[in-house]
């Protein structure tokens, strides 16, 4: 019984997605959906991607919480539309639905923008199972989360199309395998790419906006 609750509240969110996904393409708006574990740097990393991204991609942000409203507040100063969900309303979800994200995107000009970045709850499970209508996944990994969180959540990694490998600026205080990481996400998604970067001194940037501009033209132009 519990398996047929669940298959039927993941098909009715899939046909809630669909129907975002066709309002996006008609908007002409790349959607991508941005998933990690609670303290990645999800946040500090799109800070620095949305400056990086400006005056050239126009972009909106919707944000997911169980509460508060911090990383919306962060994001905001970067002079870019935001919209805060907070799931605590829905039960404390952890993890952002489509009718949801439906919803939260009523709040956004959609004619105005380019790209519209969702940075889902903290979590390396649920957000993985919930499509919500968007054109990409990427999943945010910090150095300081061991090796073995790809082959213990392979879902998330499977489903994403880029991974991002974060605070690199601490490898060499760490007694982390970085190859070991690599070799475990090359495992469950081979030839996913991986981008190395550290959100706090901007290193490894460069290659990751290039390829979410490149993207983001392909579906724009």
């Amino acid at each position: 019984m519990e398996i047929k609750v669940i298959r039927k509240v993941l098909d009715v969110n899939n046909i809630m997605a669909e129907q975002n996904r066709k309002m996006f393409a008609e908007k002409e708006v790349f959607v991508l959906n941005v998933m990690s574990s609670p303290g990645s740097g999800k946040t500090t990393i799109l800070e620095k991607t949305l400056t990086y991204l400006k005056p050239e991609i126009k972009s909106a942000v919707i944000v997911g919480d169980i509460c508060t409203t911090n990383d919306a507040n962060r994001l905001a100063k970067t002079g870019v539309s935001v919209v805060q969900i907070n799931t605590d309303k829905f039960g404390g979800d952890c993890h952002l639905a489509a009718h949801v994200v439906a919803r939260a995107a009523e709040n956004i000009d959609l004619d105005s923008v380019d790209l519209l970045i969702v940075e889902n709850v903290g979590n390396l499970v649920c957000p993985a199972e919930f499509d919500i209508g968007e054109d990409a996944r990427v999943v945010v990994l910090s150095v300081t989360e061991g090796e073995d969180k790809p082959v213990k959540y392979p879902l998330m990694f499977r489903v994403c199309d880029a991974a991002l490998l974060n605070k690199t600026d601490l490898l060499p205080y760490l007694d982390y395998d970085k190859e070991e990481t690599l070799k475990n996400i090359s495992q469950i998604h081979p030839g996913m790419p991986v981008f190395e970067i550290s959100a706090k001194t901007k290193d490894g940037f460069s290659p990751w906006i290039e390829w979410l501009k490149r993207n983001v033209r392909q579906k724009i132009n």
